[in-house]
């Protein structure tokens, strides 16, 4: 069919007097460049050729040269104006082979049952069917991503030299000369590191301090781009070499957090604070954010929360089969906090039924990180209330901090106080394309591609086997840590091995090294540290829940006390030898538990603690 007077634009005709279509054409609307809209009841006179009837029962589309369709055809068509997923969904209606056919008896039921429809629209979108808008969320996560790289730099700070200084456990001198001696040319690829230029101790904390200093302009002036490259590249120079020290899940969730961020802040990398002459620390300055990214950052919390649950269930761990793993959580996780201790006091039917609802949210809640914005919503509302809960009962570093920021993507901006957003209402600024903005899409379409990967091998276990190409191109971006898999506890610990440290300068009487924050001394209270993370307080949980031989950087660690690295003594709280340091040393594991409430009343102890065997049998200091 045709009209006899075309539009001078492609124009949609729709019942104005139905909300549900008067909704749905208005979200278009704002993204589908170059249509006109008009209900059908103000345009009868310019189209006498459509009857009332198929009009009131269909949406309709008028092309510019006058050809006239309707139903789910004129649907996509508009739709194909939107977005590339119209587009996707208009080819498959004209080139898949019973697509059509589906997609026009879908439209007719749809049509027919609008009060249904409606109902149903309002309940999982809410009244506003506008389009998803994060300007302030992407502008908060953004802050508040700057705060947790300032508090994960800081944290490295006090503790480098210790760590991979040059008189520490695992210093960086030798990590790279290993490296560059089994790898070649090829570790400086394989070994991404700033390091490999400058890598002594004065390097180390430099390196520090200047992530601090971009942390806080990124924290600042959110949207300036090189802030977010260099917090990344920073981190990633210590990860790359850190070994043991920097291999912890978190430190890749933030490597992958901080790319995006570069993705983020890089499509705008063209001059658009210029072009607009605002201020860069102005909430109101914060460009729309390019809709790719936002759905990257929900596709990596969505990793990241089902593979913590699916971990669990492949694992077949008993207790997380049976629900009593929460039972001995509170008291075998690494660091305790103080609150641990009173959870751990809780009934086992509290337990059990705390573990099924985290079973819940973890494998059933990720699923509405992609539906409509109501049930998005509550996906964030659960979701944060379980990193909150983990927040308060134990000593996770920065993690739940991250992981609660990297929500702030499931939350439009409609959902904020008026205050906040008023600092938004001037007209977002999309900038013109550049190079960044021209590789998101790849970019993000690998992301998915790899991810899925990991996601399928790592965490379900599956057996496909991929083509050499694209695992080859795996291997060469492994390196960076934009790619991760996640899955915390996937075996519960059930047991609270500690390895205590003693020295003595006569092998007679000994006297034990107290760390500052692992459990030691059985009336010292758990103490809370996140943000911070003592590293060698969790490298030792480690170690204690095997031989010696699976933790062979415990030897140097020895060697150093044996010296008297200074650099190393200063990350314990308590060294019984100051002045000389001891002639011998050894390691000895007990079994920590919480004291019940009764015996806490009694002695006043947080612990008890029983000897079970020797870690490292006593070791002596060459003599000079």
């Amino acid at each position: 069919m045709r009209v006899g007077a075309p539009p001078e634009n492609p124009t949609v005709l729709f019942d104005g007097d139905c909300g549900f279509c008067r909704s749905w054409v208005n979200r278009l609307a704002e993204t589908a460049s170059g249509v006109d809209t008009r209900p059908y009841q103000q345009s009868r006179s310019d189209f006498p050729e459509l009857d009332e009837t198929s009009l009131s029962q269909a949406v309709h589309w008028i092309d510019a040269d006058g050809a006239v369709t309707s139903g789910a055809e004129a649907a996509f068509a508009y739709w194909s104006r939107s977005s590339w997923m119209g587009r996707l969904a208009q080819t498959a209606y004209r080139s898949l082979p019973g697509f059509a056919p589906l997609s026009e008896l879908a439209y007719r039921l749809i049509a027919r049952s609008r009060s249904v429809t409606s109902l149903l629209a309002r309940t999982i979108w809410g009244r506003d069917m506008s389009r998803p808008r994060f300007r302030v969320s992407g502008d908060l996560f953004l802050r508040g991503l700057g705060l947790v790289y300032l508090a994960a730099f800081l944290s490295l700070l006090v503790q480098v030299e210790g760590l991979i200084g040059s008189e520490g456990i695992l210093p960086a001198v030798e990590t790279l000369d290993l490296i560059a001696n089994r790898f070649g040319a090829s570790g400086y690829a394989e070994f991404p590191s700033l390091l490999w230029l400058w890598s002594s101790d004065t390097a180390l904390v430099a390196l520090c301090v200047l992530g601090s200093v971009t942390a806080m302009i990124g924290c600042a002036t959110p949207y300036l781009w090189l802030p977010w490259l260099m917090n990344w590249t920073l981190y990633l120079s210590f990860v790359s070499v850190g070994r043991n020290f920097m291999s912890f899940q978190w430190d890749a969730l933030l490597l992958e957090a901080g790319f995006l961020a570069s993705i983020q802040t890089g499509v705008h990398a063209s001059g658009w604070a210029r072009r607009t002459g605002r201020s860069s620390v102005a909430f109101s300055a914060s460009p729309t954010v390019y809709r790719p990214v936002s759905w990257a950052y929900r596709w990596l919390v969505f990793r990241l929360m089902l593979s913590s649950g699916v971990v669990k269930l492949t694992s077949n761990d008993a207790t997380w089969r049976d629900l009593t793993a929460l039972t001995r959580h509170y008291e075998t996780q690494p660091l305790p906090n103080l609150i641990a201790w009173y959870a751990h006091q809780l009934p086992e039917g509290w337990h059990r039924f705390s573990c099924g609802v985290m079973f819940g949210i973890e494998l059933i809640i990720p699923f509405l990180f992609f539906a409509p914005r109501r049930l998005r919503h509550l996906a964030a509302i659960l979701t944060v209330g379980l990193q909150v809960l983990i927040l308060f009962t134990g000593n996770y570093t920065f993690f739940n901090i991250l992981s609660i920021i990297l929500c702030l993507w499931l939350i439009e901006d409609s959902r904020w106080p008026e205050r906040l957003r008023e600092r938004f209402r001037t007209p977002p600024v999309n900038s013109g394309p550049n190079l960044i903005r021209r590789l998101a899409i790849p970019a993000i379409c690998l992301n998915l591609l790899f991810a899925s990967m990991l996601l399928t091998r790592s965490v379900f276990r599956s057996d496909i086997t991929y083509p050499e190409a694209i695992k080859s191109v795996y291997r060469t971006l492994s390196p960076f840590r934009i790619l991760n898999t996640y899955g915390l506890f996937a075996v519960m610990t059930t047991e609270r091995p500690e390895i205590v440290l003693e020295g003595s300068t006569d092998g007679v009487c000994w006297e034990p090294y107290e760390f500052y924050y692992k459990p030691g001394a059985v009336d010292r209270p758990p103490p809370f540290v996140a943000p911070h993370q003592p590293r060698l307080d969790w490298q030792m949980w480690f170690a204690a829940l095997g031989p010696i031989r699976n933790s062979p950087w415990f030897y140097s660690f020895a060697q150093r006390l044996l010296e008297g690295s200074a650099s190393v003594t200063q990350m314990l709280s308590q060294n019984p030898f100051p002045d000389t340091p001891p002639r011998y040393l050894r390691a000895r594991v007990y079994s920590y538990r919480f004291t019940s409430q009764a015996n806490r009343t009694e002695t006043g102890d947080w612990w008890t603690r029983s000897f079970t065997h020797l870690f490292l049998p006593p070791i002596t200091r060459p003599q000079p």
